[in-house]
């Protein structure tokens, strides 16, 4: 970190002689704490490789009685001096629509950033605030960089009870943004305003630090935002947070050279870390030169791209048979910026090699030693990077190497089988087929966006990757509502590309404001909404595991049988979407849907696209399982079959524990 600009230049807003307005003394600038919260935040840098980014890019708001006239005051003072072009770096500020929301744009922006840039939040006190939790959460088990800052009550309590406020009869000093600890990966709040510099250099380094990173959230009480104080002028000089690369240590390259020098059946595992790092360059040099295979998670995804020829695709659950193949039997599991969630491992049931062994690229240390791997503690790129030149001379045995290619050439002809149309009897687009004409029409460069539901499984086995950064689903959380969010900022990251969000309708109906908010700020995504009337991804386990569907159809309650299996509700949301101001299309057939597509591309604007889809239309197997408990004792014979059917795979389920962990 340095703490001034480039050129040692005094902040702007300082008076002739270096005074700040008000009568603040020489080398001090008097502002509130919420107008010097706007002021440092726009002074903010980060640097990795040698190039340098401003670190928050923008606010997203939303305002109310805590901090409309705090921050919301900074900001429009802030809009308003500085609208001429002036030399001083601003703050841009874009007015959302719901709390959590804004945080899944800010978090996309930050994945496409490879997390050296976010945004800031803004919320009033109570509801507000607590409407980000969700988010927060997200970005934090995602390990993605996101600055939430929402009000809080009085710190003097010279009104209290406030409105909004909670009250509790043991803990005086608990707020309801107390909430935002056990999801922050770190968390402040600004009592008096001499806390704030070290508050926000605090938060400014966990935004930075690729290993502890996360929602950082202070919190600020809404009577400190509006306290003036006198700042130091070097509060407000431009910084600059190196993003480091840690370099892997000799002996855990030693450890891992050996550990795949012995392997006749190595594979590796390509997470997130693997975009974070923009090590898929490295990734690919590996491979090519070793032959080892890759298979990719949700976040993976495009580390390698789907034509690669040691691509297996996805991993896991809603991995493909040739990626899970060779998982079966791999005898050394190389994992690169993984969590190694239950999806990925296929609850730990999908390496059976008894003798298998791992081994952990992760900069995080929670996640190196996971499957008593070896752990490397260090970037991907420069560990890749490292063992390309240690394994120079290692090849994968022939025979290996033309399974896999036999096995990915076979799940190529099942995609293909997915993406052709069906000519079903109801004229219904099964959902294999939408995917597959998105992805022929787009370009290779355009994002797919997703998040919960079915589809993304479906995409995670059959979206064929043609850019490194087109593949953007959010599964660590799978959180509802946050494709047309996400999908914003992407776009505000990636603004020469196309977005497409695909959405099916019951994530659609928690949180599709957003909408609202592209068509304010004039920014294209393309919106394909999936009417399949419920919830299909839940539906389909529900039934697979004993519980009929049960709760997963949009119907009305019968009169006659007093549960919800009534007709269809009568949803039009084609015309919610319109609502919007959105261009919406109805598409019904495979050639609508395809015309759709191509206009929506050659639009200035944002488009829905509404296609009916077949709820019951299934995409390829992938041989894997997941573990959702099944009800142990049941009256149901559906749900006894399934807790047979849960027994079986539960027996193949096995901790990966060694007593010989070097």
């Amino acid at each position: 970190m340095t703490g001034a600009g480039p050129s040692g230049t005094v902040p702007s807003g300082a008076g002739p002689s270096g005074a700040g307005p008000s009568g603040a003394g020489p080398g001090t600038v008097r502002l509130t704490v919420a107008q010097a919260t706007v002021r440092f935040l726009a002074a903010q840098y980060s640097e990795r490789d040698g190039e340098r980014r401003r670190l928050i890019e923008g606010c997203f708001g939303i305002f109310g009685h805590g901090n409309v006239a705090g921050i919301g005051q900074a900001l429009l003072q802030d809009e308003l001096e500085w609208a001429d072009g002036s030399n001083r770096p601003s703050l841009p500020y874009v007015l959302g629509r719901n709390e959590q929301a804004m945080v899944h744009t800010a978090v996309a922006y930050a994945r496409m950033r490879e997390r050296l840039q976010t945004w800031a939040v803004t919320t009033s006190v109570g509801p507000g605030a607590t409407n980000m939790v969700t988010g927060a959460a997200l970005a934090t088990i995602n390990r993605l960089p996101v600055l939430l800052l929402p009000a809080d009550t009085f710190a003097d309590r010279s009104a209290s009870p406030l409105l909004q406020e909670l009250e509790q009869p043991w803990a005086g000093d608990m707020t309801v943004n107390d909430c935002f600890r056990p999801v922050s990966a770190y968390f402040d709040r600004i009592w008096r305003p001499e806390q704030l510099p070290a508050a926000l250099l605090s938060a400014m380094r966990v935004l930075t630090d690729p290993a502890a990173t996360g929602a950082v959230t202070v919190c600020f009480p809404q009577d400190v935002q509006a306290q003036a104080h006198d700042w130091p002028e070097e509060l407000f000089a431009e910084r600059t947070w190196h993003v480091a690369r840690p370099v892997p240590e000799s002996r855990a390259l030693d450890r891992a050279v050996d550990l795949v020098r012995n392997a006749e059946r190595p594979l590796v595992v390509a997470g997130g870390g693997v975009h974070y790092s923009d090590a898929t360059d490295a990734l690919a040099a590996f491979c090519e030169q070793t032959g080892v295979p890759v298979g990719q998670t949700q976040a993976g995804k495009g580390s390698l791209l789907h034509d690669h020829p040691q691509c297996l695709g996805a991993i896991g659950a809603t991995g493909t048979t040739a990626a899970n193949a060779a998982a079966r039997d791999a005898d050394v599991v190389i994992g690169v910026g993984t969590r190694w969630s239950d999806f990925t491992t296929g609850s730990r049931t999908i390496f059976r090699n008894p003798d298998v062994r791992f081994v952990n690229l992760n900069v995080a240390p929670i996640d190196s030693v996971k499957h008593s791997g070896a752990p490397i503690v260090a970037d991907a790129r420069e560990t890749l990077q490292g063992l390309t030149g240690l394994l120079r001379d290692y090849r994968v045995p022939e025979e290996y190497r033309a399974e896999y290619t036999r096995a990915t050439a076979e799940w190529t002809s099942r995609v293909e089988a997915a993406f052709a149309p069906s000519r079903r009897r109801d004229g219904l687009l099964g959902q294999g087929e939408i995917i597959g004409l998105v992805n022929e029409l787009s370009a290779p460069r355009d994002v797919v966006v997703c998040a919960a539901g079915s589809m993304p499984g479906d995409l995670h086995k059959l979206w064929q990757v043609r850019e490194a950064k087109g593949y953007h689903v959010e599964y660590g959380y799978s959180c509802m509502g946050y494709e047309v969010a996400g999908g914003l900022g992407v776009r505000l990251a990636c603004p020469d590309r196309d977005v497409f969000v695909l959405v099916g309708d019951g994530s659609y109906l928690m949180m599709a404001t957003e909408l609202a908010t592209a068509v304010q700020e004039g920014i294209k995504i393309i919106t394909v909404l999936v009417q399949n009337h419920g919830f299909a991804s839940i539906g389909a386990l529900s039934e697979s595991l004993g519980s009929q569907r049960f709760g997963t159809r949009y119907r009305y309650r019968s009169a006659t049988t007093g549960r919800l299996d009534g007709d269809r509700l009568p949803m039009d949301l084609a015309a919610n979407a319109a609502s919007f101001g959105v261009r919406v299309v109805r598409a019904s057939s495979a050639e609508e849907f395809a015309d759709a597509i191509r206009a929506a591309k050659a639009a200035d604007d944002s488009t829905v696209i509404h296609v009916e889809t077949d709820p019951l239309s299934g995409s390829p197997d992938s041989e894997a399982w997941w573990d959702v408990p099944v009800a142990e004792v049941s009256e149901l014979a559906s749900t006894q079959s399934a807790r047979k059917t849960y027994e079986q795979n539960k027996a193949a389920q096995r901790p990966f524990l060694r007593p010989d962990h070097s």
